[in-house]
């Protein structure tokens, strides 16, 4: 895996590219913590277009655990059929709004075990929640962060929650808040899955990939 001090340069590449990342959060999953947290969860497996459309039509109905939890099973299902697994879906939110509701007075978590501690929560979903709506400086881990962060040496892992536990003890603590957008974007634009721009890449020569970094 790259060196502490790779790992610095890396980033200090791609804050000079971006500095904005480090101290926006953009209103990706938006601003109330319990749609967030929902539309996270209708996200899985989903494109951006269906988990919005999903969110629309089930939040023009109900927007509240209780709210949610008076709607049959049936409906809610109905509801979010554009978002894919929509049945599997349907029945995590509901259990998910019984345990919030129990346990935490409808009020959603700011810690990622207790995130994690909801129905159909994971730690990617409880990291994004995190980042983008309570501002934490955690890196959440999709497939975009997973790909980079692997290729480049910066973790090793077999799944995004081993890459992610590596990633929040080998990033520097000043790059942390503004990591998971450098990442994602740097796997957008270059690090693509089947053919990555690496000639272009502004980390190429620290990536262990192209072979140009030594590793630890």
């Amino acid at each position: 895996m790259l060196e502490v001090i790779a790992i610095d340069q890396l980033f200090a590449r791609l804050a000079g590219l971006d500095p904005a990342a480090a101290a926006e959060v953009p209103a990706k999953v938006g601003a109330d913590p319990f749609r967030s947290l929902v539309g996270v969860m209708l996200s899985a497996q989903s494109r951006d277009e269906m988990t919005a459309r999903a969110s629309a039509k089930l939040f023009a109905v109900a927007d509240t655990p209780e709210a949610i939890l008076a709607v049959e099973e049936s409906r809610l299902a109905a509801l979010i059929k554009d978002a894919g697994l929509y049945v599997v879906k349907a029945r995590n939110i509901r259990r998910m709004c019984v345990v919030l509701l129990e346990r935490h007075g409808g009020v959603v978590p700011r810690t990622r075990a207790e995130l994690m501690a909801l129905p159909g929560v994971g730690r990617k979903s409880a990291d994004i929640l995190l980042r983008f709506v309570f501002d934490e400086p955690v890196v959440a881990v999709d497939t975009h962060v997973f790909r980079v962060a692997t290729r480049s040496g910066l973790a090793q892992g077999r799944t995004e929650a081993q890459v992610a536990a590596q990633l929040e003890h080998r990033i520097p603590e000043r790059w942390r808040r503004g990591a998971h957008l450098w990442l994602l974007e740097l796997g957008k634009r270059f690090c693509k899955p089947r053919r990555p721009r690496c000639e272009r890449c502004p980390i190429a020569s620290l990536c262990e990939r192209n072979g140009s970094a030594a590793p630890a």
